[in-house]
């Protein structure tokens, strides 16, 4: 911020002055004053010590002398307590540094140019046997967030999707609604397509269990009849009918995976979940076994006798790694080569960043070597934004059994517990419609599944409680869109009373030491967003949020706005009231949640 570039830059010119030094302003390190110090800014003046060849209290001392002299304008004051200098920043450096963040309507971001880094993020990854879960909406927020942060870091962002479309799991859905569907679809049936063809993978696998214990009742053993099982078997002729492009298995795998992009897209419009671009495993894993060939051809991948192709990776501390089956088939990682490829082709990548759960880390360890030896630039730095699964208070998810948290079913419960939960606060707004209440349902219960999964540290396991999440009292969501509307609702009362906003901030205003703080607070905003970007993590902004509204509801407990008879503090405190929503708006607007003008 601006006060702390005036510090530094006369802190340079005191060593200069004072010791005869020219020191780098860089090497010049300000830090907030802790709570039990007088001061708002503290300089540690330890690392001058060899040029000033005195005590620490006495270039303290000597350093805060300089620069209440130099610059009275910014420090109107210092105290020194051992090596660390605490200063004291005049209000009228506040009320100018304000005054910035009030005409800067894009504060804390950062704009692309055309030459700037081209960053694609891959998130969401669905398989089309099934809808997307719980899961799927901690990767589809994770990823939409740092698609925003890193966009707000001055990055160009492609935003991707790798759908896996093919393989046995797919086949498994098709066989069970052939032979159980009865020509059932989503427009028959009412059920979202997505849902339905879900249904028939939970169909096949319940067959074909009684099908494995009744060649088990056969006295065959478990291994055997899981193998030996007829659905299972033709489930895999299925396949082989798929890689040979038989026509009718074809046809049959472009209708069921239509009903369930549809049913995708209706889910990631919900969640408020975009992309640019979407790759299909089906289009990507011949690329693939092409690139691993080529490879083979380089000498980077060896033949094993049975066929199968292979990568050494000893040398760089693994193992050796299958890219290719004996029999020709690809494995994930030659789809994942096949589709660098292609995106390769398609945009001129600087960065790419993978959002994938952690039992994957080994996968993307072993892609980045692959990469780099095929020859991809950003290969060897490759991001795997790696997160943590999302538990349940009753145990793990098994799609397969239906035991799945379902996505939509739980936005919808989201919404229905916001709407019940505020129906108290929304009955108080009389003018409301029931139209503009079910908005307000809709933006307060998906801003708290958003903001409780996007709080918790991406690389944790996290538990996800519905409950907890929709609370208008703590670390919520909820919380912090309250604390926005109600910053809305005095701007009106305040533009209804003939308080427009001040286009100036009156110079005289006297500020409280929890003012200060607060202009502080939002002058970290870009630091923030910074930090976010550089670590790859969106909880650092949604916790930023939540601090800043709690410092901002004690302030709103402990002064006047509206009816403060002193109009230069008046006005200060609408300056104040409007940039804390403003900032609050843009950081959550980072994470893809939505603030709500009344509540």
């Amino acid at each position: 911020m601006e006060i702390e570039n005036n510090i530094i830059s006369a802190v340079a010119n005191a060593i200069k002055a004072l010791y005869g030094h020219d020191i780098a302003p860089e090497t010049i390190q300000l830090q907030k004053t802790k709570k039990e110090f007088a001061g708002h800014l503290t300089l540690v003046v330890f690392p001058f010590l060899k040029i000033s060849r005195k005590k620490p209290e006495d270039t303290a001392q000597e350093i805060g002398d300089y620069l209440k002299k130099e610059i009275p304008s910014v420090v109107a004051d210092f105290n020194v307590v051992k090596g660390f200098l605490n200063l004291v920043i005049s209000p009228a450096s506040w009320i100018g540094l304000l005054s910035g963040i009030q005409r800067d309507e894009k504060f804390g971001l950062a704009a692309a140019g055309e030459h700037s880094p081209l960053v694609m993020i891959e998130y969401s990854s669905p398989n089309t046997n099934k809808p997307l879960h719980l899961g799927h909406v901690r990767n589809n927020l994770l990823g939409c967030a740092l698609a925003n942060i890193m966009a707000a870091n001055g990055n160009r962002v492609v935003k991707t999707n790798i759908v896996n479309d093919r393989g046995i799991h797919i086949c498994k859905s098709m066989l069970a609604w052939l032979k159980y569907g009865n020509g059932a679809t989503p427009e028959s049936t009412g059920i979202k397509g997505d849902h339905l063809v879900g249904d028939y993978y939970v169909a096949f696998d319940k067959h074909y269990k009684e099908q494995v214990k009744e060649l088990m009742d056969k006295g065959m053993p478990e291994e055997e009849a899981k193998n030996e099982a007829p659905l299972m078997k033709e489930a895999r002729e299925m396949l082989v009918k798929w890689e040979h492009n038989d026509p009718e298995v074809r046809a049959l795998w472009r209708k069921m995976n239509g009903w369930v992009y549809a049913g995708f897209d209706e889910t990631y419009k919900a969640l408020g979940v975009s992309f640019d671009k979407i790759y299909y495993e089906s289009e990507t894993y011949l690329e693939g076994k092409e690139k691993v060939m080529e490879g083979l051809e380089k000498g980077i991948f060896f033949r094993k006798e049975d066929g199968s192709v292979w990568a050494d990776l000893t040398a760089e501390g693994l193992d050796e790694k299958l890219l290719l089956r004996a029999d020709g088939t690809s494995v994930y990682m030659t789809q994942d080569i096949g589709t660098a490829k292609l995106r390769f082709r398609d945009y001129p990548i600087n960065k790419m960043i993978y959002v994938v759960g952690n039992e994957q880390n080994y996968h993307f360890q072993v892609l980045s070597i692959l990469l780099d030896k095929l020859g991809f630039e950003w290969g060897k730095d490759l991001v795997h934004f790696s997160y943590g699964m999302v538990e349940l208070p009753n145990g793990k998810m098994k799609s397969r059994e239906g035991t799945v948290v379902d996505a939509d079913d739980l936005i919808a419960a989201m919404i229905d517990n916001a709407r019940k939960m505020s129906e108290d606060k929304i009955n108080k707004l009389t003018d409301v419609s029931e139209e503009e209440a079910a908005e307000i349902a809709r933006i307060v219960g998906l801003g708290a599944l958003k903001y409780f999964i996007l709080k918790v540290d991406a690389r944790k396991n996290m538990l996800f409680n519905p409950e907890e999440s929709i609370d208008f009292n703590g670390n919520t969501g909820p919380f912090i869109q309250y604390t926005y509307a109600r910053i809305r609702s005095i701007l009106r009362k305040a533009a209804e009373a003939g308080m427009p906003m001040p286009e100036t901030i009156p110079a005289t205003a006297m500020l409280s030491e929890k003012e200060i703080g607060l202009v502080q607070m939002l002058a970290d905003f870009p630091n923030v967003v910074k930090q976010a970007g550089n670590d790859y993590n969106p909880s650092c902004i949604a916790n930023y949020c939540y601090d800043l509204v709690k410092e901002y509801n004690q302030f709103y407990h402990d002064f006047s706005i509206l009816h403060e008879e002193d109009a230069d503090k008046r006005a200060f405190r609408l300056v104040l009231s409007a940039n804390v929503g403003k900032v609050v708006r843009t950081g959550m607007g980072l994470l893809g949640i939505e603030v709500p003008e009344r509540m």
